[in-house]
């Protein structure tokens, strides 16, 4: 949520900047941006807490459907990791389960930020690849 807010903030800044007047620094003007996008999104939240129970649980039946879908694709997906090297793996493992950054990832296995983005990517282009050639199987 903060990183979309923060996007929305920028968003707001760029497309509203004739409307900065200049009479404060422009970080208190973006920092003003941020917090009436915040309570926005607070009274929202808030709203959604008053939906009846009938709502809610199919809500939470779908989101179950949702979820045991992308459970399966997971699952899918991890099988395929184990036939990936050991390093490419890690750098999977950290970048989809942790969702850390390419910099926490490239500190963390003492390599680059370049490093850790290159493997990645590269572990992906292999899971695609294996992914092409079983559809070719079946065919």
């Amino acid at each position: 949520m903060a990183e979309e807010l923060t996007q929305e903030t920028f968003y707001r800044a760029v497309t509203k900047i004739d409307s900065f007047k200049g009479n404060s620094k422009m970080s208190v003007w973006l920092c003003q941006i941020a917090k009436h996008l915040w309570f926005d999104e607070y009274n929202k939240r808030k709203k959604l807490k008053n939906i009846d129970d009938e709502e809610i649980s199919l809500i939470a039946l779908e989101n179950t459907e949702e979820t045991a879908i992308a459970n399966t694709n997971k699952l899918d997906l991890f099988k395929k990791m184990q036939n990936l090297d050991n390093k490419t793996k890690e750098v999977m493992y950290l970048r989809l389960t942790g969702e850390l950054s390419f910099k926490e990832i490239g500190t963390i296995l003492n390599k680059t930020e370049t490093w850790a983005r290159v493997t990645f990517y590269r572990g992906k282009q292999k899971l695609k690849e294996s992914g092409e050639n079983e559809r070719e199987k079946r065919m």
